[in-house]
């Protein structure tokens, strides 16, 4: 087993922050770039084709109705982890969000443009007060995580929420950045994006047809990630295969011992959730993959099991990660 892509990080995100930069550039007249973004998304009044200009209303169609705005909202808060990617993509740094699945308090590749956010709790239960104090223009959400606190959430601010978490990201980011009044930004993030998945697609030629298997281990269970996962969404847009077992347009598959074998492929990546100070998710996985019908799978006899960032891979689930996943996906064919 490897754990792979850990020496390359740095090289991973200085990729990321060149495509960042070359996306601000090419879809913006404003200075402000991603890497760079001010502490209210109102000191960039884009009024580029797309977006709409300061004093024009929208109207946003979202999960629990109809939202009118007008302008480009100054102060706005994010309730969701991709959520949050997807500002920073477009080059609004919020005044305030909810903590990263993992992190003290953000994710390490967003940390440094998180520098004086208000922290708002948890995604699964975000602080009312907190988001109040800030008195903000804008609040951003999702109807899977928030639907019961909408009402105390519109008292606050106008409020906007995407209709689910799956792993097609780009439907969601569509929405915030409609939203904050910054869609040609987030089109050119698209079109930087899927540039360069196109070019990685076309590097893999035979080497798309290896079948890519990605598992996750926690302390509770064991899942194998099909189609419908952040990482299986990224798989299927570079046409890279996958096993017949997660060959399917689902999320997950938690796993018994006797269903080890779902785990197989050409190459196995896979995750370890962790919680804070603990070790019993690592020592589960090495329970697993020591287990005699684990160690009969072919990836198991060919050495192809690596482990990959949970983050990068699964929770962080927005723009930012998107970028590095792809790299590292990448980086482990040698297409980059």
């Amino acid at each position: 087993m490897s754990s792979l892509f850990r020496n390359k990080s740095w090289l991973v995100l200085l990729a990321l922050s060149m495509l960042l930069i070359v996306s601000a550039c090419g879809g913006s007249s404003s200075s402000d770039t991603p890497a760079e973004t001010p502490a209210a998304s109102g000191s960039n009044n884009n009024t580029n084709e797309g977006s709409a200009a300061e004093g024009e209303s929208r109207t946003i169609k979202h999960a629990m109705g109809e939202e009118t705005l007008t302008g480009t909202p100054e102060r706005v808060v994010v309730l969701t982890n991709e959520g949050t990617e997807a500002l920073l993509a477009v080059g609004v740094k919020p005044v305030g969000a909810v903590q990263s699945w993992v992190g003290d308090p953000w994710y390490d590749h967003i940390k440094d443009q998180m520098e004086g956010v208000e922290v708002l709790g948890e995604e699964t239960q975000p602080n009312i007060e907190l988001i109040a104090g800030l008195k903000p223009d804008l609040i951003i959400g999702n109807k899977v995580r928030h639907e019961q606190i909408y009402d105390q959430l519109k008292q606050i601010a106008p409020t906007v929420f995407a209709e689910e978490l799956s792993g097609n990201w780009k439907n969601n980011m569509t929405l915030y950045a409609e939203a904050v009044n910054k869609k040609a930004e987030g089109e050119q993030a698209f079109a930087d994006f899927d540039k360069r998945v196109e070019e990685v697609k076309s590097k893999l030629g035979e080497k798309a047809n290896t079948k890519v298997s990605v598992v996750r281990f926690t302390a509770a269970d064991v899942r194998t990630y099909m189609k419908d996962s952040f990482s299986g969404v990224m798989l299927e847009q570079l046409g890279i295969a996958r096993p017949a077992e997660q060959d399917k347009n689902e999320f997950v598959e938690k796993l018994t011992k006797e269903r080890i074998p779902a785990m197989d492929g050409d190459v196995m990546f896979y995750f370890v959730q962790e919680d804070v100070g603990s070790t019993d998710a690592q020592k589960a996985a090495e329970e697993w993959m020591n287990e005699p019908l684990f160690q009969s799978l072919n990836v198991a006899k060919t050495g192809e099991v690596h482990q990959v960032n949970e983050v990068v891979w699964n929770l962080a689930g927005g723009y930012l990660a998107a970028n590095l996943l792809l790299e590292e996906i990448a980086t482990y064919f040698e297409v980059n």
